[in-house]
């Protein structure tokens, strides 16, 4: 036994006696070491003893007058406690009984005698030895004392009552207890409190106060006691109530049987099955249903599983299994439909009616899985629904931004509590048709983490050939989602994974130019917001350069979002004046539209910026769409070094390196004197230090920067440029050209230059945007200079090149 003792918890029950008036206590005690437990005087006590130190201290009492002292541990867990790691406070104690065990373990029946404090210790080994003292009871006899002792009869007397693990004859023990000092020993002994509150119990000699701390320790005990049993009580209330029920449940079977009734389960066994009769599911889904049926039947309807089965069956019943609506295939009206609805947009609305004609030659064709890519802002939510409109079809929308959880795909297995479908599965049950326009919007934004990941549930869901038998966890039956249009949306297609890339069939959404932007204005944005604040078009109008003004100073987005919020903003201000009686209508002109939305936002500052040498405009691709970027390059004395900052990526700052190196490289053919690289700093930056930046599509801009810089030519103010040179000096094509090409537009700048492998982009460019430009495209940097320089500033060496005339013949 690893103790040396072990401490077997005292019944409630603890025996008491009186201590003997003849016992006389030593003043020279063994002590052992006692742990989860105080004795008390009186009390007697089974103590099981297995330690070495302690069978030696058994045997030597035996021997002798049969009394040591007992002390309890401060560490209940400490095998070998040393001396000081006892309560000094202890009770002595005479063997009544010694019982020797099998495993070499005894168990000795003590009674305590009386308290006693260790004084000094005298010996260490083979057990304890101390001088001690006793403790006697100090008792004021008094009405104070008496009233605490009836005071404590009376709260023990309660705990007896109603707890369940002390007898009922325990009342007359406490009844027979004629000293007030035992009856406190006795309560602070059967009290359940920890051992530190009952060690300072024994070691307060005043009866008085060991009774008044008993007392409230009593009371809390009764408390928690009165609680327990309530809580019991309503247990037991509501298993009689229960069976009471089951018992007048089954008497109402019987009564209902007699009467040829039938009871709640069979009225709803037989709505179930009506409901799974009239769905029209395969028969495979209808045998499953039937088995869950029958397990129904014969389950009580009280049983844990029976809400279970019913709610699935509901659901497996409500599903649009064979529900479709009518595709309008008027290919007329559809387009009628779409022009209406959106302005622009020729590509979407070019492969919806390609598909609409494709299902009237042929009526079992799959769903595509359409992918409308492009900025905030375009239309990619809206154009959803008004491809619903033109099929006539029911529109179903949700987010996946944010979503984590594969289960809000595939949904949860039925043995989980309070498990259900997947979204998709859950949107069906609630449009009630099979063939809806279904938008899953942001796929871009989904994520994983350790519930697994939703773009690989996506997968089944977004593939024709798998699509047609999906099943979700919770049904565990395939449903066919071949009729279905899906339809995902994203800003950027980069966090999509290349798998469900696959799935997709993308179409780009660039963004508007502002010709575009005043035409979506004037059809849609002002009257929606005239209806949304309650005014007709007598109370408000909008001139077109009060328009052209908002979108020009007060918006810089490639969509039509903050538009919207613009012309909101000045519908507030008038609805503000109608209001107070200051104006029956206003005609928002030019002037007006600062003291509606304030001083303008973004200032033009592009010739500001480029008629100075060493700045050059760029082209840059950005998630909302295409931008202009200034890069800005100057020189200072130094050593050769060159610094880059403006938030640059890794791959835009080896495009820097390599555009100096081509520039130091060929320095005497262009005029300029190798000794400035050496005497001279360089520094490039690109303002907006606050956004990332990276790629390497300004590598000919930066190239420009430097040129301008080092030759003291500035570069014209209406050209920008995009494209990735080599250290060879070749430009290379870049990706965005659409979406560059409208940044530009919507600058102002009328002249691009384009890598010649580009060339093919610019076809998807809108004629109209293209008619107002120019396109430059070159295959060699030096093809640059000459298009984007000031005229009569270019070196001699660069006029007799040829590569200009090369490149004005390649420019349209």
């Amino acid at each position: 036994m690893p103790d040396s003792i072990e401490i077997r918890k005292p019944p409630p029950e603890t025996a008491i006696a009186r201590p003997e008036e003849s016992a006389v206590i030593p003043e020279n005690l063994a002590v052992m070491p006692i742990r989860e437990m105080v004795l008390f005087p009186g009390i007697i006590q089974p103590l099981t003893v297995g330690r070495t130190r302690s069978l030696a201290l058994i045997q030597d009492a035996v021997m002798g007058d049969r009394i040591f002292a007992v002390m309890t541990q401060k560490d209940a867990a400490e095998e070998e406690p040393t001396f000081d790691h006892l309560y000094h406070v202890g009770c002595a104690v005479r063997i009544l009984k010694l019982v020797r065990l099998p495993d070499d373990n005894q168990t000795v029946i003590v009674q305590a005698l009386g308290r006693i404090r260790a004084e000094e210790l005298t010996q260490a080994n083979p057990f304890f030895r101390i001088e001690a003292v006793p403790l006697p009871d100090v008792a004021d006899e008094g009405t104070e004392l008496d009233a605490l002792v009836i005071s404590a009869s009376e709260l023990i007397g309660r705990i007896i009552e109603l707890s369940p693990r002390i007898p009922r004859e325990a009342i007359a023990v406490v009844a027979s207890i004629e000293s007030p000092g035992q009856l406190a020993d006795f309560i602070a002994a059967n009290m359940g409190v920890d051992v530190a509150q009952k060690q300072a119990l024994l070691a307060e000699p005043r009866v008085a106060e060991r009774l008044r701390i008993a007392t409230n320790l009593m009371q809390r005990e009764i408390e928690v006691l009165e609680l327990a049993d309530k809580i019991q009580s309503d247990a037991r209330g509501r298993i009689e109530e229960s069976q009471r029920e089951y018992y007048l449940r089954e008497q109402l079977k019987s009564i209902q049987d007699a009467l040829g009734e039938k009871d709640e389960k069979t009225i709803l066994i037989e709505h179930l099955r009506k409901d799974l009769d009239a769905t029209g599911m395969p028969q495979k889904v209808r045998d499953e249903a039937e088995r869950e049926l029958k397990r129904l039947a014969v389950m009580p309807i009280h049983a844990p599983d029976f809400n279970v089965i019913r709610t699935y069956l509901e659901y497996v019943a409500e599903m649009p299994w064979a529900k479709s609506t009518p595709d309008r295939l008027d290919l007329t009206k559809a387009e009628e439909i779409l022009d209406h609805d959106h302005y622009g947009l020729a590509e979407p609305k070019k492969r919806i009616l390609e598909f609409l004609a494709v299902r009237k030659l042929k009526a079992d064709l799959r769903g595509p899985i359409l992918c409308f890519v492009g900025p905030p802002g375009v239309g990619k939510t809206s154009l959803g629904r008004s491809i619903a409109r033109a099929m006539g079809r029911k529109f179903i929308r949700i987010s996946l931004g944010g979503m984590r959880d594969e289960a809000e795909i595939r949904g949860h297995r039925r043995t989980y509590v309070g498990a259900l479908p997947g979204r998709i599965i859950l949107e069906l049950r609630k449009c009630s048709v099979n063939n809806p326009v279904f938008m899953l919007d942001e796929v871009d934004k989904l994520g994983t983490d350790w519930r697994g990941d939703p773009t690989s549930a996506l997968l089944e869901v977004l593939d024709p050939e798998q699509n047609f038998s999906f099943t979700d966890h919770y049904l565990d039956v395939p449903f066919d989602l071949s009729k279905v249009l899906f339809i995902a949306t994203a800003n950027i297609l980069d966090p999509v994974p290349p798998a469900l890339q696959d799935r997709l069939e993308v179409i780009q959404l660039a963004g508007y130019v502002e010709e575009e932007k005043l035409a979506i204005a004037k059809r849609y944005l002002v009257p929606r917001q005239r209806r949304e604040h309650g005014m007709s078009g007598r109370q408000i109008k909008f001139s077109q350069g009060a328009l052209r003004q908002i979108i020009r100073y007060y918006t810089h987005e490639a969509g039509v979002r903050n538009l919207e919020r613009a012309i909101a903003g000045v519908c507030r201000g008038v609805a503000r004046r109608i209001g107070q009686g200051k104006a029956k209508g206003v005609t928002i002109k030019v002037p007006d539209v600062a003291e509606y939305l304030g001083p303008e936002r973004y200032l033009p500052e592009l010739k500001l910026r480029t008629s100075t040498p060493g700045v050059a405009t760029g082209l840059a691709w950005t998630p909302a769409g295409g931008d202009i970027l200034f890069i800005e390059a100057t020189s200072m004395p130094g050593s050769g070094k060159l610094a880059l900052t403006g938030h640059l990526g890794d791959v835009m700052k080896e495009s820097a390196q390599a555009a100096l190196s081509y520039i130091r490289s060929r320095a005497d053919r262009w005029g300029i004197d190798s000794k400035t690289f050496r005497k001279s700093d360089l520094h490039i930056h690109v303002p907006a230090g606050a956004t990332p930046k990276d790629g390497p599509s300004a590598g000919i801009t930066v190239f420009v920067a430097l040129m301008s810089l080092l030759t003291d030519n500035s570069v014209r103010s209406n050209v920008a440029m995009t494209g990735e040179m080599t250290l060879r000096g070749l430009v290379l094509p870049v990706g965005g050209v659409k979406e560059k090409v409208l940044a530009a537009k919507r600058a102002g700048i009328k002249t691009v230059v384009l890598p010649e492998r580009n060339r093919k982009d610019v076809e998807e460019i809108p004629k109209d945007i293209r008619r107002d430009m120019h396109f430059h495209y070159v295959q060699n940097v030096e093809e640059v200079l000459p298009l984007v320089l000031t005229d009569g500033k270019a070196p001699k060496a660069w006029k007799r090149s040829k590569t200009r005339k090369r490149a004005s013949s390649r420019s349209s």
